[in-house]
């Protein structure tokens, strides 16, 4: 059913509200709640619309955070579904798009990396995948961070010796690299293994990854007394360290609960208004790392904010076959039924009180609360460094949102602008932006050009979207790389976009270009600087130095791609099966451009049409 919108009625709060409720009926679905400005105060989901939303319309008996948003409804939006579980899916969906300010929300929602082992080729290669699970392969995880990917994958190159490389590099070797030399790799490329015997390494690699890792020592171990039995010493020393380092990596998982082969370990713990929830994964009985997470809580109950955190960290994940959890949720039956309807088979919610699941979670909730108590440190230290801003740079209030901004180039080329993202939270890494330079009319190598064109693209985006500043994503305060030459060129974009009020500081490297003797530059003022050993200078070269650090990094990922870009790439009608035909024909892209006519014709799968295509492509004009 389409979304209804009755006229918005005059009245706001609880009369607002009562004037749904003759429009409704007992149906499940999802509803809106809309201030004056029509922005997305709440969504929620009922299995019943009219019960629910009468709740609302009574004056008493809520919260003060419920109350606060009743009394700020202007309008309210409903949608029906056939079932509650679909209305559950649909209202955490709808709460990742809009953010709705009273709704919890999951401010870090990240993939997560794989273990990948592939079967498109006739010697597998083993390595980290992260993203849509396109590739033919057997996969392994979620593990809680690249790391921990990173390190299983050192042990299990030592234990089952399977090949990292590419396809394109295992096809190109002529002898075995150094991974074999140091015992790291069983050299398939060069025939230094047999294919049925790396099959056999393989399917060990994944009984391990599969939780049935006693058997492959139990085999490794007969092997290795077979081989000193017949004298092989060399082949049972081999074996020897295999099992050793089988060991180091199960002794590095740390947990390793024997009664739960697949699981993720879900532990709340709320203090001062914040919350930290700690996920423990847990899959083949081994634990695969734990990541922390800290959602917004708008003054939620705990079951409230880990029923929300379920929905919302699941919604493009697939969930595992139990979740243990620390506190109860609301609705755990529809919730599991819900997860186990996106999985495809059965998911069930514990929450429990004794025994080893018991332990599993109170190890998690210890480092929740150990978590949260770390970041509220960081987040008050944060906000001292913020009020210094303030009153360093003589700012109204401590800035909220502090984007700084640098340009990296080698002598024009591949120029590239980079924007970080500074708040009371630390560096916010999902609102970096790169910003490719268009501008065709800038000579090579203009600074002051390049960060005029940057910072109108920037703000002209933000009044095209936002043009109240309701949504955050404004700045408090600008910092700029440069002097005066570039806070002027600044100042102009900010008077002609007509948005002036925004406070901007250009930070020089001063004296002898020597870090700690930086002067700040701001429209209309002498510039200054801040005392050598000031926290709010240390405070502002971390931020000057993470923004370059960005702008050379995304300017090198430009180089690098431009150097390996080929002629060929562009031209229309020419995918990889031609492109391979024509490299092969003439040996390289260059020969290409300079073929006449008739050459392109002779090349095999190249058809008269897409000759000439092609000609006229490197010869136009």
């Amino acid at each position: 059913m389409p979304d209804t919108l009755p006229p918005t009625p005059a009245k706001t709060g609880h009369d607002c509200i009562q004037g749904y409720l003759k429009s409704l009926d007992s149906s499940p679905g999802v509803y809106r709640m809309l201030d004056a400005e029509s922005r997305v105060l709440y969504v929620g989901k009922a299995h019943n619309l009219k019960a629910r939303v009468s709740n609302y319309a009574r004056p008493s008996g809520h919260s003060r955070r419920i109350a606060r948003m009743i009394s700020e409804t202007a309008s309210m939006m409903f949608l029906t579904t056939r079932t509650e579980t679909e209305a559950l899916l649909l209202e955490q969906n709808l709460i990742k798009q809009l953010k709705p300010r009273y709704n919890v929300l999951l401010r870090d929602d990240k993939s997560f990396p794989n273990i990948l082992v592939t079967k498109d080729h006739r010697f597998p290669q083993i390595r980290k995948h992260r993203g849509r699970k396109s590739v033919k392969g057997s996969y392994y995880g979620p593990f809680a961070s690249a790391g921990a990917v990173n390190r299983t994958l050192n042990q299990l190159q030592k234990v089952f010796l399977l090949r990292n490389c590419s396809d394109a590099m295992y096809s190109s070797r002529t002898r075995p690299c150094l991974l074999y030399q140091i015992k790291r790799c069983a050299a398939p490329c060069t025939g230094e293994i047999s294919e049925q015997d790396y099959a056999g390494l393989v399917a060990d690699a994944e009984r391990f990854l599969s939780g049935r890792s006693t058997k492959v020592q139990e085999t490794l171990a007969a092997q290795m007394a077979e081989a000193a039995e017949a004298m092989e010493f060399e082949r049972a020393a081999i074996l020897r360290d295999r099992i050793k380092a089988l060991t180091q990596v199960q002794t590095a998982q740390g947990i390793n609960p024997r009664g739960v082969p697949e699981a993720d370990v879900v532990a709340l713990h709320m203090e001062g208004g914040q919350a930290c929830v700690q996920v423990f994964f847990i899959r083949a009985n081994q634990n695969w790392g734990n990541k922390d997470f800290y959602p917004r809580v708008a003054e939620a109950e705990a079951s409230e904010v880990l029923q929300a955190f379920l929905g919302q960290f699941y919604d493009g994940k697939q969930p595992p076959r139990r979740l243990i959890l620390s506190h109860p949720i609301d609705d755990p039956d529809l919730m599991a039924e819900a997860l186990s309807q996106k999985a495809g088979r059965k998911v069930a919610i514990d929450v429990p009180k004794r025994g080893e699941k018991a332990e599993l979670v109170a190890g998690a909730a210890r480092n929740a609360r150990e978590s949260l108590a770390r970041k509220m440190a960081e987040t008050a230290t944060q906000g001292r460094l913020l009020r210094g801003l303030a009153e360093a740079f003589g700012l109204d209030s401590p800035p909220q949102r502090v984007e700084v901004y640098d340009n990296s180039h080698i002598q024009g080329t591949n120029a590239v602008g980079g924007m970080i993202v500074a708040g009371p939270d630390g560096f916010e890494k999902s609102a970096y932006r790169k910003f490719n330079i268009k501008g065709e009319d800038l000579t090579p190598g203009d600074d002051f050009g390049m960060m005029t064109e940057v910072l109108t693209r920037r703000l002209s985006r933000l009044i095209k979207e936002d043009p109240d500043r309701q949504s955050g994503s404004w700045p408090d305060l600008l910092l700029i790389d440069g002097g005066p030459g570039q806070v002027s060129a600044v100042q102009k974009v900010l008077e002609e976009l007509g948005v002036p009020d925004i406070a901007m500081v250009g930070v020089a490297k001063g004296i002898d270009r020597d870090a700690g003797k930086e002067e700040f530059h701001r429209p209309g003022q002498r510039p200054f600087a801040l005392r050598h050993n000031d926290p709010v200078l240390y405070f502002i070269q971390r931020l000057r130095d993470e923004a370059h650090r960005f702008a050379i990094g995304t300017h090198r990922a430009k180089r690098a791609k431009s150097m390996s870009a080929n002629p060929l790439d562009d031209v229309p009608g020419v995918g990889g099966a031609r492109k391979r035909a024509l490299l092969a024909h003439f040996g390289s892209a260059k020969a290409v451009t300079r073929a006449n006519l008739s050459d392109l014709k002779a090349v095999d799968g190249i058809s008269d049409a897409l000759a000439e295509t092609i000609y006229d492509f490197f010869h136009a004009g």
